[in-house]
């Protein structure tokens, strides 16, 4: 069969990982569930694993048939630039829920918390401490990865370097934090409505942190193998993109829950 094509469009080869992402990812789910009900760790620890073994060949694929194959033309990168778009906004509605959770129990406090807000026995996080200190920390990720975006746009790559690692730092840095925070915590995520608010939002957005961390990581790497130019850079626009909605959920977490809700 002839390898030519009169059309610009990547037709996809079969792959595994769609199904072996899937299996991997219900074995994971089912693992933490069997962790939570019987301390039995290894399923979940097995489906992590595989997890993690099927991002990394599925982003090899990927990486390949961009970077070596040429099959990423500038309508594929199109197509790729709204699956992100659409991928941020599921994303968006995801939090949402989350925001109307809080507001919802916020607003107009039942009797069975006291009808105060917060809970009565809650002692809240003071949002002039670490949290002001993340939002400083996340504020400025912002900016160095814009900076990157626009030191890749000029061809400077030592700066574009410079800038990706300090972004990569700060997310780390945050997620330390963060940590630290939850392990100083005066109340758990089983103390009322407010705890289970507080911790599946702010418990979210930094799993969305280390995952925004490992991806610009990605970039990184692929950064220091040569694999963007100025005008071939869909990977690591992504990543900004995705570091920017991290940026933005946090403000409105900031705002609402540590500072609003305190």
């Amino acid at each position: 069969m002839s390898m030519k094509q009169n059309h610009p469009f990547h037709m996809v080869e079969m792959s595994p990982w769609p199904l072996v992402g899937a299996i991997s990812t219900m074995l994971m789910l089912l693992g933490t569930v069997n962790m939570f009900q019987h301390s039995n760790k290894l399923i979940m620890m097995m489906g992590t694993i595989m997890v993690m073994l099927t991002m990394m060949q599925w982003w090899r694929d990927v990486i390949r048939e961009g970077t070596y194959q040429g099959l990423h033309t500038k309508i594929v990168m199109k197509g790729l630039r709204w699956g992100m778009i659409l991928f941020i906004i599921s994303e968006v509605f995801f939090f949402i829920s989350f925001f109307w959770a809080f507001f919802h129990s916020s607003l107009s406090p039942i009797v069975q918390v006291g009808s105060i807000w917060p809970p009565m026995g809650i002692n809240p996080f003071n949002p002039m401490q670490i949290p002001l200190l993340n939002t400083m920390i996340l504020l400025s990720s912002g900016v160095s990865i814009t900076w990157a975006h626009h030191s890749l746009l000029n061809n400077n790559m030592k700066e574009m370097n410079i800038s990706l690692s300090i972004t990569i730092l700060m997310g780390m840095y945050f997620t330390i934090l963060q940590a630290y925070e939850y392990i100083e915590a005066p109340f758990t995520i089983s103390d009322s409505i407010y705890g289970s608010t507080f911790f599946m939002a702010t418990g979210f957005h930094g799993l969305h942190v280390i995952i925004g961390s490992t991806f610009l990581m990605v970039c990184l790497i692929r950064q220091l193998n040569l694999h963007f130019s100025k005008y071939h850079h869909v990977g690591f626009e992504a990543a900004a993109w995705y570091w920017h909605f991290v940026d933005v959920v946090w403000l409105f977490l900031y705002i609402t829950i540590y500072w609003w809700g305190n």
